[in-house]
């Protein structure tokens, strides 16, 4: 039930604040109100109302002072700590701005001042729906282990939840990224447990990012909550864009900042089956790995065709087993033409350099293939043109956050 502390205008401010929730006077509940102590200072008005329950935990706490104003709020919820909130320029209106957790009671906390300077205090007290289950992030990229912390200018956020997730408005608006020069950008959920952002463009070279997933007590789906918040800081290095032909030249060409630094001969996919052409699109580089182990696609130990080799300095590109790797085998044909089974074969010293001059996230961009990459495949997330990309994004684009 609504409440207020003294007076019928406050009844009032009560009424449209909580809609629904209609204020009945003392007399007619007093088990149902808030409790201000002070004599006649100004009224306030609270919502969700005092002693409600069930309280959706994305409900706003407000409160509402006439005849005054607020000098201090407090929303505490026991062991879960208290609600942040705003108060408004004239000190009347205070709105807070963070999730509830599930499951909670909370006590409101006001302090108003009158004209005359007299304070009056206004409690309340509501308690929110409870959680069935809880969701969490279960990983996030880029991140120390994985990928370091100064990444490429391709490099894409990318979320995986423990759960499915089904309410993806309330997720999505609870996910945050800042960034020290402002890009355009969008979340983009390739399933209910993948959610991806990434800029229209290539991120601006240096920039410092912050991501910010405000999840605990944000409604999941039904029943369903989220468990914690998490925050991730990463840098974005040089403008470093590897491009290479599969048709014509057979050269990778990698420019930094804009500036030619390295040509290097290669010999990509030789075709004849589908799985032997290396993918044509936007790659980004996924992991730097002193030695990988390859074994032939579909084919089985003593079949026509199998392989199992070891190569050095490798740089996976995509999902399907792509590689940008050393291979002296195929030196004689490096800058003439295609012999591998669909990786990017370069000699042993460019190979070597190239893993040591690599971030995570840079793009490889390889042309003169029938075989194009999937969005999926990998981090194909450039693959997709703006507007496919904002098709499967609920809140559509809009720029980053001033960090």
């Amino acid at each position: 039930m609504g409440r207020v502390a003294y007076g019928s205008a406050g009844l009032l401010a009560l009424a449209l604040l909580t809609g629904a929730c209609s204020a009945e006077s003392p007399a007619e509940d007093p088990e149902g109100v808030a409790t201000a102590r002070g004599a006649r200072g100004p009224s306030v008005g609270v919502s969700p109302a005092n002693k409600a329950a069930n309280v959706p935990t994305d409900q706003p706490v407000v409160l509402s002072a006439q005849g005054g104003t607020l000098k201090s709020v407090e929303v505490r919820g026991g062991k879960q700590g208290s609600l942040d909130g705003v108060l408004s320029a004239d000190r009347t209106r205070w709105r807070s701005n963070v999730t509830a957790r599930p499951g909670t009671e909370y006590k409101v906390t006001a302090v108003s001042v009158d004209a005359a300077g007299k304070e009056s205090e206004t409690t309340s007290t509501f308690k929110t729906v409870k959680a069935n289950k809880t969701f969490d992030i279960e990983t996030i990229t880029p991140n120390k282990d994985y990928t370091g912390l100064t990444v490429g200018i391709g490099m894409p956020v990318m979320i995986a939840f423990d759960k499915p997730v089904a309410d993806r408005v309330s997720v999505e608006r609870n996910l945050t990224i800042r960034s020290s020069k402002p890009v355009e950008g969008a979340w983009h959920w390739f399933d209910d447990s993948h959610v991806d952002f990434r800029p229209e463009k290539y991120w601006p070279a240096r920039t410092k990012v912050q991501v910010e997933a405000k999840l605990a007590g944000v409604r999941g789906g039904p029943g369903m909550y989220g468990k914690r918040d998490v925050k991730l800081n990463f840098k974005v290095g040089r403008a470093q864009i590897t491009k290479g032909s599969m048709s014509d030249g057979h050269v990778l060409t990698v420019r930094r900042d804009g500036k030619k630094i390295r040509s290097m001969p290669m010999s990509a996919g030789k075709g004849g089956v589908w799985k032997y052409h290396t993918t044509s699109g936007i790659h980004l580089a996924m992991s730097r790995e002193p030695s990988t182990v390859m074994t032939s696609p579909g084919i089985g130990p003593g079949s026509p065709g199998y392989y199992s080799l070891t190569v050095y300095n490798t740089v996976r590109i995509s999902n399907s087993g792509e590689y940008v790797h050393s291979a002296p085998w195929s030196v004689g044909s490096q800058g003439h033409s295609n012999v591998s089974h669909g990786c990017v074969n370069i000699s042993p010293s460019n190979a070597a350099w190239f893993i040591k001059n690599t971030l995570i996230g840079d793009p490889i961009i390889l042309t003169g293939s029938p075989r194009k990459l999937e969005p999926t495949n990998g981090w194909g997330h450039w693959q997709e043109n703006w507007k496919q990309w904002l098709k499967w994004s609920v809140l559509k684009g809009g720029p980053t956050m001033v960090l």
